[in-house]
């Protein structure tokens, strides 16, 4: 089977300046790995490649079967979800109508909008506007938003930074869907101990590099 993600002695420089160096990763289907480093250890610049938003200085990469460094990467993009540092909505749309949004563009049905605004626990909220609700409120629907387009790689830049312990099982329960589904997961944290207790593989980030801490 092969690998969702596969780098092979990557490196990313930017302005000149090495942020992530000789990266050795790969990600099978059905794996959920836990990337743990302080900030400006690499962590982001990681995330973003391998939602092929940067592309490699060096080495060689694929995400979902596309070279990282090659226009494949628009065919791959639908099928990976990110929810970065700060929750990504549009302000002046509600809740639902953010969900809404987003099925039409992922071509879901758009019935299933309230489904995942009960599992996350904001039917009752989802006419507030975005702009006007709790970080919180507004992470939740960023989950919703994975549960909804269901995608096949998921990425998780902090995002449990600040969550109460339900939120914290909604991110659990959407990490549980993907690899249902056999897809793979990618957790990037500074804490490590909670990537310890979510994910089956843990790995440091320092400098740029990645190594085995679990």
């Amino acid at each position: 089977m092969d690998p969702l993600i596969h780098l092979e002695d990557a490196g990313v420089s930017l302005g000149g300046k090495p942020i992530l160096r000789h990266v050795e990763f790969e990600l099978q289907p059905g794996q959920v790995v836990g990337i743990a480093g302080p900030n400006g250890s690499g962590k982001t610049t990681l995330i973003r490649v391998l939602a092929t938003l940067l592309r490699i200085s060096e080495g060689t990469g694929s995400v979902l079967g596309a070279d990282v460094n090659s226009d494949q990467v628009f065919r791959v993009r639908p099928s990976i979800g990110m929810i970065g540092h700060n929750p990504a909505l549009i302000g002046e749309l509600t809740l639902l109508e953010n969900l809404i949004h987003i099925a039409r563009l992922a071509g879901v049905s758009e019935e299933r909008v309230g489904t995942v605004l009960e599992v996350v626990g904001l039917a009752e909220a989802s006419d507030r506007r975005a702009d006007a609700s709790s970080f919180g409120m507004r992470r939740r629907i960023e989950v919703a938003h994975l549960l909804l387009t269901r995608p096949r790689l998921v990425l998780l830049d902090e995002a449990t930074s600040g969550l109460d312990n339900s939120a914290h099982e909604l991110i659990n329960a959407l990490r549980d869907r993907t690899v249902a589904d056999g897809g793979g997961v990618v957790m990037v944290s500074h804490d490590q101990k909670r990537l310890a207790e979510t994910c089956e593989e843990v790995m440091g980030i320092a400098s740029g590099r990645l190594v085995n801490v679990q």
